[in-house]
């Protein structure tokens, strides 16, 4: 389901959003992203290992943190983020750390988003307008597709789920268990990272779009959007004329 109901327009409402996109740009613009690099990761293995032998509640918490500021800001770097967790808490609580930041980061850009841009779609073109209706009527199962399969940014996802109004609960539990998948594998892959930056090899960033770990997830993708065509194609039928 989906808020609907259009707004006008307000430069006041847009200052969340727009404040997001400036600590991004500024992140950006002081170098920030060379952090974000598997050679950095390499040059601090040592430190990584420390933090992975002492850290505790403390530890995870700000690793929550991290992940959350480099989702609310749209700074790429979520794979290298899932593999540090990965290697810092072991495959499945570095999973978890990874989707709970995202997901809380996610949800900050959507919410920006849609108190900003969300009177925005009513106002757009016809043939836009009835895109974004079909949106809405099944927008848990379309984010979910598009969180199982990464093939538009992250957070475009994010800022369009808010211009089209989506209900808040439907966006986070669909993008926590759309991103699911995606998670284990690289914590998976962080979890063997020391051994990796031992031998000098690095880990296949592209990794989910293998044939073997992508055609599963088109397998869930398609089967997200079963209810979506059965849900058309009953209401197609219902509007058939008597014979």
């Amino acid at each position: 389901m989906v808020a609907t109901g259009s707004r006008r327009f307000s430069l006041y409402r847009v200052i969340p959003l727009g404040l997001l996109l400036v600590a991004g740009l500024i992140f950006v613009l002081c170098g920030g992203r060379r952090y974000l690099t598997f050679a950095t990761l390499a040059e601090n293995r040592d430190v990584l290992a420390t933090l992975a032998a002492h850290g505790g509640a403390l530890l995870a918490a700000e690793f929550i943190l991290v992940y959350f500021a480099l989702t609310a800001l749209s700074i790429p770097g979520a794979l290298v983020a899932t593999l540090v967790g990965g290697f810092l808490f072991g495959p499945w609580l570095g999973a978890v750390y990874s989707l709970t930041g995202a997901t809380l980061g996610a949800t900050t850009v959507f919410l920006a988003s849609r108190t900003g841009l969300g009177g925005l779609g009513e106002q757009a073109m016809p043939r836009i307008r009835r895109l974004m209706t079909g949106f809405r009527e099944d927008a848990f199962n379309y984010l979910l597709v598009l969180r199982l399969i990464p093939v538009v940014p992250f957070w475009a996802v994010n800022l369009a789920a808010g211009i089209v109004g989506m209900r808040l609960t439907s966006f986070a539990v669909a993008t926590f268990i759309g991103m699911i998948p995606a998670a284990f594998i690289y914590a998976g892959v962080g979890n063997g990272l020391g051994m990796l930056l031992g031998t000098g090899q690095k880990p296949e960033m592209h990794l989910i779009f293998h044939p073997n770990i992508l055609l599963p997830l088109i397998g869930l993708a398609v089967l997200a959007l079963v209810p979506v065509a059965y849900k058309r194609r009953r209401g197609g039928s219902r509007r058939e004329p008597a014979q």
